[in-house]
């Protein structure tokens, strides 16, 4: 393969549609849709301490909101329950702190990818190699699959075989993006009672089959061109 500048651009763009696809996915699942939906689902864990699902759909757009808005921590710190107590202790608003700082990150490099890809479209009209530039977005919507394919495996498996294997990668995950164990919090815990594994396991289920969509549409819906 001879590398010219328009193969380099192409492989640039494959390398930007995953990313592209799994913050889209992301900004979906940040959106009310999904806990609006995931809460009213028959098999959603009731809460043990007694947290009906109305108080989950009271509460949960405070957290959700709290991720993508500019506001500092106390937007939670000053919510309280019905008798006066705090409905988040200091150790979950020290992790809902970190949380939004890894998830700002994440929407700031999707953002970043969505324009380098606009860009790179744009260079690609002008410089005539459009070509190389949709095989770069088709060979990426390949790549897109697999990941998602290896995602869905891994909630899947721990949805309906063995919640070790979910547990497992949930702990990966929050030792690549999270110091210490910060975010690990008692069953009472009010991040616990509005966001069990449960939750995790689907969002990360819609994550895979989200992105695993824009992949196929990219992979199958664009032919290659020599």
């Amino acid at each position: 393969m001879k590398l010219t500048l328009p193969t380099i651009l192409s492989y640039l763009a494959s390398l930007l549609v995953p990313l592209a696809l799994i913050g889209t996915a992301l900004r979906i699942l940040l959106s009310p849709i999904y806990f609006n939906v995931e809460y009213r689902m028959p098999y959603f864990p009731v809460d043990e301490y007694g947290m009906t699902q109305q108080e989950r759909l009271q509460w949960a757009p405070f957290a959700v909101k709290y991720l993508v808005n500019g506001a500092d921590v106390s937007y939670l710190g000053d919510l309280k329950f019905d008798d006066g107590t705090p409905l988040y202790n200091e150790r979950e608003l020290s992790h809902m702190a970190d949380v939004k700082q890894v998830v700002l990150n994440a929407l700031g490099a999707w953002t970043i990818s969505l324009i380098i890809l606009a860009l790179l479209a744009i260079f690609a009209k002008r410089g005539k190699w459009m070509p190389d530039y949709l095989n770069g977005l088709r060979r990426g919507g390949m790549w897109m699959i697999g990941l998602a394919i290896a995602l869905g495996l891994v909630a899947g498996v721990g949805i309906l075989l063995n919640p070790e294997v979910f547990w497992q990668f949930f702990t990966l995950f929050h030792q690549v993006f999270f110091t210490g164990d910060s975010w690990l919090f008692y069953y009472s815990d009010t991040l616990i009672r509005l966001f069990p594994i449960r939750f995790w396991e689907d969002a990360f289920l819609w994550a895979a089959i989200l992105a695993l969509g824009g992949g196929a549409g990219l992979a199958f819906g664009i032919r290659a061109r020599e």
